[in-house]
């Protein structure tokens, strides 16, 4: 029985390896000196080094265009969990051929290229002076992910009894009260769901930022990336170091979620 569930592991460890081979041959390049970047085939360097990762922080624009990512991807993180869990919440509790057709219109907004809305959104903006700005992303970012958002967190809170509303607004909770104390709680999977997806959206959104944004020092780190691609050449040392410090915060941000990303919160609130 031992030896089965080591073979087990060992081929589960080999297919985890081979799945995320890009991975780590991006890890393994910025560890390597620049001397071996192009000149060893191997995936690992034997003498490893820092110096990628401090020259991509210290000489280029890179560390700027992190800062602006984390930025922009916290408000827009935050905006879309504010109002998706207020909308998801009107919208399972209140019943009507008004929301009801809300609802549809959601899905339909997901169904509609973001690519088909970049030529009249770029026009509008340029009038109103906002292309170039980290607002002009926040606005299309938040308007991308809010759709996604309420929809998931209406599936949410469909699933928590109203009877907890109910007992909570006897108890004195207003609806607001009972909303906020009593379902929101509740509903910390799909919150951190919604949370988690929008910010991997912003995190990793490249087309959006490289046509809103052309300051070198509002850029997000999908287009700072860009600036290791010359014109006849690529820094693959800077370009891997680059990489791997976008990778991480995710990475570590992932980990930290995923207690929560746990349903049936819910399971014996309510008796019989």
């Amino acid at each position: 029985m031992k030896n089965k569930k080591g073979i087990i592991y060992a081929l589960l460890i080999f297919f985890c390896a081979a799945a995320n081979l890009p991975v780590l041959s991006m890890i393994g390049t910025a560890l390597k000196p620049r001397s071996e970047t192009l000149s060893t085939v191997s995936l690992f360097t034997l003498h490893p080094t820092l110096d990628n990762f401090i020259h991509v922080l210290t000489r280029t624009s890179f560390a700027q265009s992190l800062v602006n990512t984390i930025f922009v991807a916290l408000i827009v993180t935050a905006l879309c969990v504010a109002f998706s869990t207020m909308a998801g919440f009107g919208l399972s509790r209140c019943r009507g051929v008004l929301f009801d057709g809300y609802t549809m219109f959601l899905i339909i907004l997901q169904m509609l290229p973001a690519m088909l809305i970049m030529i009249p959104l770029y026009v509008t903006l340029s009038r109103f002076h906002l292309v170039d700005t980290h607002f002009s992303l926040i606005l299309i970012y938040t308007a991308i992910n809010l759709p996604f958002g309420i929809w998931t967190l209406k599936g949410f809170f469909d699933d928590i009894p109203t009877e907890l509303d109910e007992a909570a607004m006897i108890d004195g909770c207003s609806r607001f009260q009972a909303y906020w104390r009593i379902i929101l709680p509740f509903s910390l999977p799909g919150v951190a769901s919604v949370g988690v997806f929008t910010l991997m959206n912003v995190w990793n959104e490249y087309t959006i930022a490289s046509i809103f944004i052309q300051d070198k020092n509002l850029r997000t780190l999908s287009v700072g990336i860009r600036q290791f691609m010359m014109q006849n050449t690529t820094d693959w040392a800077s370009m891997s170091a680059a990489a791997t410090i976008a990778v991480l915060p995710a990475f570590v941000m992932i980990i930290f979620a995923q207690k929560y990303l746990v349903g049936g919160l819910t399971s014996g609130s309510v008796k019989g």
